[in-house]
């Protein structure tokens, strides 16, 4: 069964994933860590629970999600997985992180290439990745059939969705690929937002303002 550890990090208040499972393999999924003490916090989790990190993937490279992917890189030697689509937007965050106020971003490129179809495996466990664009180009989610747990990043949250104002958002395309790939699922899914508290697929197709079926 796959367990999930959350930590809110950074002043954007991101929510920070590691999925691990009995085997002890862990992958862990938009590092936001930035400050030292952040970065603590995650490693003395991984120490405490005795796991080894096999690898790092981003939902998508806006900077709250980026901030710690050279931390995670080089402190457990892994490599970095993100959408082809968002290597633009990945480059682009060591332009603009200053102006954020976060003067010493480290750049992390990415290693390879993740795509939808494809399975993300750890353990004894195995992702499957949706591509759901509209928030960023090249937003991609991973979901867990066997455990009905999804980790959504910035798409869909408790009441909401992600924002479309940025730089390659759209907001029919985050419409679209909520009520083509998310929406079908179970409705005992859940999901774990890129910030904020969890919710469920059920929950969210009937009460959400946004994109609620009725």
């Amino acid at each position: 069964m796959m367990k999930v550890k959350s930590f809110v990090f950074n002043p954007f208040m991101e929510n920070t994933y590691v999925l691990y499972d009995d085997t002890k393999e862990a992958i862990i999924i938009d590092p936001g860590c930035y400050e030292g003490y952040e970065k603590e916090q995650l490693n003395d989790f991984i120490k405490t629970e005795g796991l080894s990190v096999v690898k790092l993937l981003n939902t998508h490279c806006h900077i709250d999600h980026v901030l710690g992917n050279d931390f995670v890189k080089k402190t457990y030697g892994v490599k970095l997985g993100i959408h082809a689509t968002e290597e633009a937007t990945l480059k682009s965050v060591r332009v603009y992180a200053p102006s954020y106020g976060f003067q010493h971003y480290e750049e992390a490129e990415a290693d390879e290439f993740i795509k939808e179809g494809e399975d993300i495996t750890f353990g004894n466990t195995r992702l499957g990745v949706l591509f759901v664009p509209g928030h960023a180009p090249g937003h991609v989610a991973f979901y867990n059939g066997d455990d009905k747990i999804m980790i959504g990043g910035d798409v869909l949250f408790d009441g909401s969705i992600g924002r479309t104002d940025l730089p390659g958002g759209d907001f029919n395309t985050l419409i679209k690929s909520i009520h083509e790939k998310i929406f079908p699922l179970p409705e005992e899914v859940i999901i774990y937002c890129g910030h904020g508290d969890s919710t469920t697929i059920g929950k969210e197709k009937k009460t959400n303002p946004f994109c609620a079926l009725v």
